[in-house]
């Protein structure tokens, strides 16, 4: 019996496996990314975020998943695709680092995963619990997403990187910057953190 295991799965699992280790390859992946900022009633309570694929890795993994090669992805796909192309990520924190009032928090699960093919591009869509309560002195929050190994390159959305949702009860400031105090590939790239700061308003 042949087994044959497709260039396309290959390249994923490559890109989904080898982050323990020293990349010095270039991006082979890019990464469109929008965050969405979640506010409940209590405080900050998460984060979406929204990957868009670049057109040749998109169309790696539709080749695989695909089956009936009709350019839909259907409920027994996606989760196929979550659980060969997406689930392994939580070894990687998702390429999430949070730091919350100066504190490493953890990114222990994810939840309400969901993938899209639009325009020839796969988006992943999936939420980060982080629930923080809001009080009257401001908190901060500060999240990064990136590779370390720089095999995907991740850059924020130009048009819409950061939404803040929810967030009508409290008051709010969003501020995105390069922190050149943290840096891979070399030292050459630094990762672009969002930082939040929010707290109750006064009545």
């Amino acid at each position: 019996m042949k087994y044959r295991l497709s260039v396309s799965l290959i390249f994923a699992t490559l890109l989904l496996l080898v982050f323990s280790q020293t990349s010095f390859s270039h991006p082979h992946a890019f990464i469109d990314n929008k965050l969405t900022m979640i506010f409940d009633n209590e405080g900050f309570a998460g984060i979406r975020a929204e990957w868009v694929f670049d057109e040749f890795f998109s169309s790696m993994i539709v080749g695989d998943y695909d089956r009936n090669q009709n350019n839909i992805l259907e409920d027994s796909e996606i989760t196929a695709i979550k659980k060969g192309a997406f689930d392994n990520l939580s070894n990687f924190d998702h390429f999430t680092v949070i730091r919350i009032g100066g504190k490493p928090f953890k990114v222990k699960y994810v939840r309400d995963f969901s993938v899209a093919l639009k325009e020839g591009k796969l988006i992943y869509v999936f939420f980060i619990p982080c629930h923080v309560k809001a009080i009257l002195a401001f908190k901060e929050i500060v999240i990064s997403q990136y590779d370390p190994t720089y095999y995907a390159d991740m850059s924020l959305d130009e048009s819409q990187p950061i939404i803040m949702e929810g967030d009508s009860g409290f008051e709010t400031s969003c501020i995105i910057a390069e922190n050149p105090r943290i840096s891979y590939y070399f030292g050459l790239v630094h990762p672009i953190e969002t930082i939040v700061r929010f707290r109750l308003k006064d009545e």
